[in-house]
């Protein structure tokens, strides 16, 4: 082998759409962006000159993401992580307008958890896709159960019908997806084209099915969003019909969904070449429209369905799963594990 072809690292590019970047300005946004496949925590902001700004910290497998009032919620390989921003309202250091340090970690072991919400009274509602169920962070055990899908006869270690997202509603859970109806280990894999449902989870009632693969439900602005990521519609779920009305196509596999305003912000991944992902009607839709698959962000307005601004990523990320909206904050950086700075980090409580 050719030594300079050895020393050759895969590197990250990103572009944008002309505006992009006056619209996370005049939106006054940045965006926090998970990809567990390299395991990487993504800011994207505005530097002081109004140039992309990209900051990134390592964290294995890191997944769910979600806003609190002063921080985030992240998922990893085994733990969750609560960051807390120690800057004072104001204050920056090297441009930067936030500074999320990772202060309390929950070591729940590896449950595939997928997304996170805050409920009413500032606790931790995540979706634990190993055994099925929603949970929260318990200070003794691996999680505390919430509720289960209603077919789940058993809480078991087996990803029986791969739950995976969650959509609050006034403070509390009210609806979930899961890729098929199961009850068996790893039963859902044999219906990722059509199996799809949302579940009511007050109810118990399935409002929803016939979908492929559906992940990120949302609710906002009186209507229950989702990602139909089999198919590579984005839309919402008629509750009155049970239907799901597509707004637009997405070139990629979604995961990921946060709103801002009147604009939807979805992730797009580049599908795995494996069985999980293969065979999917979103491999003809971007053939009929000659297009390949993208990895990044596509902003849409929710009054047009058209994609206005976009930004993508080649390179060494092909995958994302979470994406969450950071507003009134330009430009935001986090401490990690890997370099010596979270020894030098030093904050007061007044």
């Amino acid at each position: 082998m050719d030594t300079n072809e050895a020393e050759v690292k895969p590197t990250l590019e990103i572009s944008t759409s002309r505006q992009m970047l006056s619209w996370l300005a005049e939106q006054r946004l940045s965006i926090a962006l998970t990809t567990y496949q390299i395991g990487k925590l993504y800011f994207i902001g505005l530097k002081p000159d109004n140039g992309l700004s990209v900051f990134e910290r390592s964290f294995n497998r890191c997944m769910g993401l979600c806003a609190t009032s002063n921080g985030l919620y992240m998922s990893s390989l085994y733990q969750v992580w609560r960051f807390e921003n120690v800057f004072e309202p104001g204050q920056q250091q090297d441009g930067f307008d936030r500074l999320y340090v990772p202060q309390i970690g929950y070591t729940t072991g590896d449950l595939d958890i997928h997304d996170m919400a805050v409920n009413r009274d500032g606790r931790l509602v995540f979706v634990n896709t190993l055994f099925g169920c929603l949970a929260t962070l318990s200070e003794t055990h691996s999680f505390k159960p919430l509720w289960q899908p209603p077919f789940i006869s058993k809480l078991a270690a087996e990803d029986r019908c791969h739950l995976n997202g969650l959509a609050m509603k006034d403070g509390q859970p009210a609806y979930v997806t899961a890729v098929s109806q199961s009850d068996v280990a790893d039963g859902w894999r044999e219906h990722r084209m059509s199996g799809g449902i949302v579940i009511n989870v007050t109810s118990n009632d399935i409002v929803c099915t016939g979908l492929s693969m559906p992940h990120s439900p949302r609710w906002y602005n009186d209507k229950l969003w989702l990602l139909n990521s089999g198919t590579g519609d984005f839309g919402y779920v008629d509750l009155a019909t049970g239907r799901f009305e597509s707004v637009c196509f997405c070139p990629g596999y979604m995961r990921g969904l946060s709103f801002h305003g009147h604009f939807a912000l979805v992730g797009l991944s580049k599908p795995r070449h494996n069985k999980t992902f293969s065979g999917l009607a979103l491999d003809d839709h971007l053939k009929s429209r000659n297009a390949e698959a993208r990895c990044g962000v596509q902003i849409i307005d929710l009054r047009t369905g058209d994609i206005v601004h976009w930004l993508r990523m080649e390179g060494v990320v092909n995958e994302l799963y979470d994406v969450i909206t950071l507003p009134q904050i330009r430009r935001p950086m986090a401490l990690g594990f890997k370099t010596d700075e979270i020894r030098r980090v030093l904050s007061i409580e007044t």
